[in-house]
């Protein structure tokens, strides 16, 4: 059985590598090491949203050997996973929800610390990338800006999104106020009517 070492690894990596481990239909099962119970009960999440089998033993230094195998109700995940990407709508490489877009304005998530916020927005743009089915659109405002940026830790990210499809808008009056428009590195510098109009014509808006 494959053993993934994710100890030191922040969330969401142990999620998104056991997925990706298990994805193989000659997987049947893999043991994933983390480092954290918060870790332990995200995998255990996935587990069970997914038809796997889990169990996990903690070790004398705190860590947890996590082994999680496919079930007898995974045909069944499996079988619906690809009903809903069969009923997608596909737009460039990859599945595309065209009812979805996600604006985000800061270069931090949530309120609280600076450190912590970017470490959650990295996560988020991260996460966001690994999903099955893109947003069709990602916007960056204010100081979201920042993120799309020569130099930024989720440009990265942000190009593998717009690789799966989603179209990636960067306000041109943001870049411009932070003098970034000759450094976005990501997608394109659009102008407010553009944005607006894409978020009146979306069914679903995540604002963050």
């Amino acid at each position: 059985m494959r053993q993934i070492d994710m100890t030191g690894r922040a969330c969401p990596l142990p999620v998104v590598e056991a997925k990706k481990a298990l994805a193989p239909p000659e997987t049947q099962g893999i043991v994933i090491k983390v480092d954290n119970k918060i870790a332990v009960q995200n995998l255990e999440k996935m587990a069970s949203s997914r038809g796997y089998s889990l169990s996990f033993k903690e070790a004398d230094d705190g860590s947890f050997d996590v082994t999680i195998q496919k079930g007898p109700d995974f045909g069944e995940y499996e079988n619906n996973s690809l009903s809903i990407l069969k009923k997608s709508v596909m737009n460039g490489p990859g599945p595309i929800d065209k009812n979805l877009v996600v604006v985000i304005g800061s270069d931090t998530l949530g309120r609280g610390e600076e450190e912590l916020g970017k470490i959650l927005m990295k996560s988020f743009i991260y996460s966001l990338s690994e999903l099955d089915i893109a947003p069709s659109s990602v916007i960056f405002m204010n100081r979201g800006a920042y993120l799309a940026a020569k130099g930024s830790n989720t440009v990265s990210d942000i190009k593998r999104l717009e690789e799966k499809g989603a179209e990636i808008l960067t306000c041109g009056t943001c870049a411009n106020y932070y003098n970034l428009t000759d450094s976005i590195e990501a997608g394109a510098i659009t102008d407010m009517y553009k944005i607006t109009e894409i978020m009146a014509q979306a069914r679903s808006v995540i604002n963050i």
